[in-house]
């Protein structure tokens, strides 16, 4: 194996850890997140837990940089391939980050809404409330805008580039592909109320991307990028 080719396995171990580490600190983050999102008494338990919903809220930062981190990593291999649609998967891969971290910021907002509400002696609860539910409106906009909406716009763009350059085998970028138009559907559907954000359908409309991700992540651990790379445009 020469240099470029072992260079090559680094990168394409170290997207795949990245893919690992993002699903994982996503899911988790957002079962830390339960008591201040998923109840009447949100900000009440939102105090309670909130040493939880801080953890949950750091994990989410490491979705972040790993999301940030997947982009750096695939970007030189994409560009090789198709450079409008590397630089093109790299600006929908930020957004979806930044769409994240407005959700991180609205939910410490809202932890801190709750610390005070639990601190305050007679509190105004309606005003209270109100700004709660701002807070929550943020953070539910920006889980559909970000992980949903610029998800799918990002993951159809690199898939289809992958499917073109053959880097990695076909029928993974297939399963990207239809992964990715499932997500963006889920979020228009979201969008126009036909379906709730955390719902049966939004779940399956989801599972294939994130089956996409792990199956991906796997390959580029175990195997690398293929090679020769077809340079397409």
């Amino acid at each position: 194996m020469n240099s470029t080719m072992r260079t090559d396995k680094i990168n394409a171990t170290v997207t795949g850890v990245f893919f690992i580490i993002a699903a994982v600190a996503a899911i988790t983050g957002l079962i830390l997140y339960d008591p201040l999102l998923n109840h009447s008494d949100y900000l009440i338990r939102g105090a309670r837990y909130s040493n939880q919903i801080v953890l949950g809220a750091f994990l989410e930062l490491i979705l972040s940089c790993s999301a940030v981190g997947t982009g750096i990593m695939l970007y030189p291999y994409l560009r090789k391939v198709n450079e409008s649609l590397g630089m093109g998967y790299v600006c929908f891969r930020m957004l979806e980050v930044v769409f994240i971290l407005i959700g991180i910021v609205s939910v410490l907002s809202l932890l801190t809404l709750s610390i005070s509400f639990t601190n305050t002696t007679a509190p105004d609860a309606a005003s209270f409330q109100a700004t709660a539910r701002t807070l929550k409106a943020i953070h539910e906009w920006t889980f559909m805008l970000g992980p949903n909406f610029m998800l799918g716009i990002n993951t159809f763009i690199y898939s289809y580039v992958l499917f073109q350059s053959k880097l990695v085998p076909r029928k993974i970028s297939v399963i990207g592909i239809l992964g990715a138009v499932l997500v963006f559907t889920a979020a228009l559907l979201e969008l126009f109320g036909i379906i709730l954000q955390i719902s049966i359908w939004g779940a399956l409309l989801g599972m294939p991307i994130f089956v996409y991700e792990m199956t991906l992540a796997i390959w580029l651990i175990i195997k690398g990028f293929n090679y020769p790379v077809e340079t397409v445009n």
